[in-house]
């Protein structure tokens, strides 16, 4: 074991909405940023999807 390791408990690599931010590094805060911006991506993407199939269903019943 090294001199400089870091035995704190290491947080999640999850976000809990309303979590207390004090904590955290900046470090910390810009990969829970990139975490947050690639979920918000994947869930526009699904949301996407999802319009594109419920449009293609309601065509076929209006046709």
């Amino acid at each position: 074991m090294s001199l400089f390791d870091d035995d704190r408990p290491q947080k999640p690599a999850v976000h809990e909405i309303g979590g207390d931010l004090s904590l955290l590094s900046v470090d910390e805060l810009s990969s829970r940023i990139d975490l947050l911006q690639t979920e918000i991506t994947r869930l526009e993407e699904e949301r996407t999807r999802k319009s594109a199939g419920r449009q293609a269903a309601e065509n076929l019943f209006r046709s």
